[in-house]
């Protein structure tokens, strides 16, 4: 039988040629935004090792959406140029290259993980943060600015702009990042959007900035390539953002025209007890796919073959989206191949150690 994790996928025109995605990790790596070597060399080399989609990391849309001052953006025509070496590199390995669209709301100015992350002032070259509600994400962020109506149509208008500027960077995926306690998943969260206005409230209001987002940028963005969200199904807390609100998000996403849900969750708030195992997430992509009838990728601690097969086969999620695995090992579906007896294409370079 053939491995169900190596058959070739479609969505729109676009084809992948397996069913395993790198999931968009931050790298932390830039200067004002735009790709360095790090880059090429890091989504390169899993484009080598036999992914059919690489992701970026989040790439921000404008210098104040983004996580820390390291974060990649692309608000420019330098980003356009720069990021459209890799994806001609991604593009020669027969992979697909993929752009992460964000915001980071009221978790932006932030120094990188590994010298804390704490909050960058603004006179050490950090921000005030926007968010839907003057809220901090916990005692020792910054007091986050409200956004105004003049700031909501702005940042739409920003993210229409990313998308024109993927394509002419050659990206053939998009995802809008919806998740992870970043400006969108802010907005449909009810811990974090207290507004009085159309855009906070009941859940059509809390909904209408990201479907507003997805649909602007599905008119730009051509019909036939595909359009990804990735969404938190939960906050993991009572009284937040549920699968029950997930799964209605995502069938009002697939009227506009969304092809596939990434199905993470958790982010919101740091209180959050998430019960993190082998394949803790998969259950959502299987939820929404079954109820919002739309193409799910599983993304969290998917770490075999048999377990990335499995979720396939048995029709939990249309795709593995791979992290922290991936990071140990880019040439893991290349090792997944060989121990699901999958004969798949290597790199003519590599062709040596193919058994």
């Amino acid at each position: 039988m053939t491995a169900k994790l190596f058959s070739r996928f479609h969505l729109r025109r676009i084809e992948f040629k397996n069913r395993i995605f790198l999931s968009p990790m931050c790298q932390y790596s830039s200067t004002d935004g735009l790709p360095t070597d790090w880059h090429l060399v890091h989504l390169g080399s899993h484009a080598i090792g036999g992914v059919s989609l690489v992701l970026t990391e989040a790439a921000a849309v404008s210098p104040q959406g983004r996580i820390s001052p390291n974060d990649l953006g692309i608000w420019s025509d330098a980003h356009t140029r720069a990021l459209k070496r890799i994806t001609d590199f991604i593009a020669n390995q027969e992979a697909v290259p993929g752009i992460q669209l964000a915001h980071a709301g009221r978790k932006a100015s932030s120094d990188v993980p590994w010298c804390g992350g704490r909050p960058v002032a603004a006179g050490e070259g950090g921000w005030q943060p926007l968010a839907p509600s003057p809220l901090p994400f916990d005692g020792s962020s910054p007091l986050p600015r409200e956004m105004t109506n003049p700031d909501i149509e702005e940042t739409i208008s920003q993210f229409a702009v990313a998308a024109q500027r993927s394509l002419e960077a050659g990206f053939k995926v998009i995802e809008l990042h919806m998740a992870h306690g970043y400006l969108l998943h802010e907005f449909l969260s009810p811990l974090s959007n207290q507004r009085g206005d159309e855009y906070g409230g009941s859940l059509e209001n809390r909904m209408r900035l990201p479907l507003r987002v997805a649909e602007t940028v599905r008119e730009v963005w051509p019909a036939d390539l595909p359009l990804f969200v990735r969404i938190s199904c939960t906050d993991w807390v009572e009284g937040g953002w549920d699968l029950a609100q997930s799964i209605e998000f995502c069938g009002r996403l697939k009227t506009i025209g969304i092809d596939l849900i990434d199905c993470s969750s958790g982010g919101l708030v740091p209180s959050a007890v998430i019960p993190a195992g082998p394949g803790y997430q998969t259950p959502f992509a299987a939820q929404i796919r079954s109820k919002a009838g739309i193409a799910t990728g599983a993304v969290g601690l998917i770490t075999n073959s048999v377990q990335a097969e499995q979720i396939i086969a048995t029709g939990q999620a249309d795709a593995v989206i791979m992290g922290r695995e991936l990071l140990r090992n880019p040439y893991w579906p290349l090792s997944a191949a060989m121990a699901l007896n999958a004969d798949i294409p290597w790199p003519p370079q590599y062709l040596r150690a193919k058994p």
